[in-house]
């Protein structure tokens, strides 16, 4: 115990002896012996609840023994003298009954600031395990690169959404951005699982992303995921192109629509009508492969729909907002652009981002 504990606990019985002395000093026609319920009110702001009874029961003997002193048991002061030493046995469990709040509401201090560190430590965890997944950001030769991840205010950040971008057999380059529902373990799993299988589909030989996605639905129709799960895959190849002119192809399985921002600083959603979701039971309509011309500054932004779905606005109203701020900011460098687009959304909201912008050096 150290010396400031040390002085707290001997408090009351400073109170205590404080009492007798000013009822003697005073002398015996003088009443101060009310006062030692001062000492159990003391012990139950600072001490535990088995040394606050006994600093009560101290009070209520104090107080007996210094009416006897002070000749406080004659029939003219007995009534007062009962009232007092009432008054000092209620004080005493009143002292009790303050303790025990007191004990009660340290105890649940104690053990919600124990669920705090725990949960900020399942956060750094989880964090931590979500980027491991994700890995480094992404390097695309012939391409400038960014990429982001920020997890959802949730107690538990892992999660569905993830980026990739790899190379494929032909030389070319895959980019995939996806989101598996929801934000625990299971998802962080299935989204492992669906980035690793598309990884092998597509370095397998299938250069197409539509190509890539309808494997990637046999594969997951064998599973019987019973989550959802949306995509975009586009690939590019700048190898022996004109630098200024190099053609993007993508896919999009109920993902999002990918964001192109020209040089001039226009930007524009890359609406298509999108294709059924990975795993969806199939109509019969194959998958489409979307093509475009990449020049230089050109910027490609994949992202998740946390990104564009907030509280209280509307998904179209997110994009609208999206292609603003890409106006804005879709000439700045990527990560400058990255940083910018997270900065402007202010506090996080429920859903995790991920983003993954490539340009075509100017």
């Amino acid at each position: 115990m150290n010396r400031s504990a040390r002085v707290v606990a001997a408090l009351p019985a400073v109170v205590l002896l404080l009492v007798v002395a000013a009822d003697v000093a005073s002398g015996r026609n003088q009443v101060v012996l009310g006062l030692s319920v001062i000492a159990p009110l003391a012990a139950a702001t600072f001490l535990d609840r088995r040394s606050t009874v006994v600093y009560a029961a101290l009070a209520f003997v104090v107080a007996t023994l210094l009416g006897l002193y002070g000749q406080q048991y004659t029939a003219e002061t007995a009534v007062a003298q009962t009232v007092r030493l009432v008054a000092v046995a209620l004080g005493g469990v009143l002292a009790v009954v303050t303790c025990d709040v007191r004990l009660r509401r340290e105890a649940q201090m104690a053990r919600l600031g124990a669920e705090a560190a725990a949960t900020r430590a399942v956060v750094r965890t989880g964090e931590s395990l979500q980027r491991a997944l994700l890995g480094d950001a992404p390097r695309v030769p012939g391409l400038e690169t960014a990429a982001r991840y920020l997890p959802g205010a949730r107690e538990a950040q892992v999660g569905g959404d993830w980026y990739d971008a790899f190379p494929l057999a032909d030389g070319s380059t895959m980019l995939v951005i996806g989101d598996v529902a929801g934000h625990d373990a299971p998802a962080a799993a299935t989204m492992a699982q669906t980035r690793g299988m598309l990884r092998a589909l597509a370095r397998s030989g299938r250069t197409s992303p539509a190509g890539v996605l309808t494997a990637l639905d046999d594969v997951l129709s064998g599973l019987s995921l019973e989550t959802l799960v949306t995509v975009a895959v586009a690939t590019v190849d700048v190898r022996g192109l004109p630098a200024d002119a190099v053609p993007l192809h993508w896919s999009n399985a109920g993902h999002p629509p990918p964001l192109l921002v020209r040089a001039d600083g226009t930007a524009e959603v890359l609406e298509r009508v999108p294709d059924r979701l990975l795993g969806a039971v199939s109509s019969g309509v194959p998958r489409s492969d979307h093509e475009l011309v990449l020049h230089r500054g050109d910027t490609l932004l994949l992202y998740t729909d946390g990104l564009v779905e907030r509280r209280g606005m509307t998904l179209d109203d997110g994009t609208s907002w999206l292609v603003r701020a890409l106006r804005q900011l879709g000439r700045e460098p990527l990560d400058r652009m990255c940083d910018g687009l997270l900065s402007a959304l202010g506090t996080r909201g429920d859903d995790d981002i991920a983003l993954l912008a490539v340009r075509l050096p100017a």
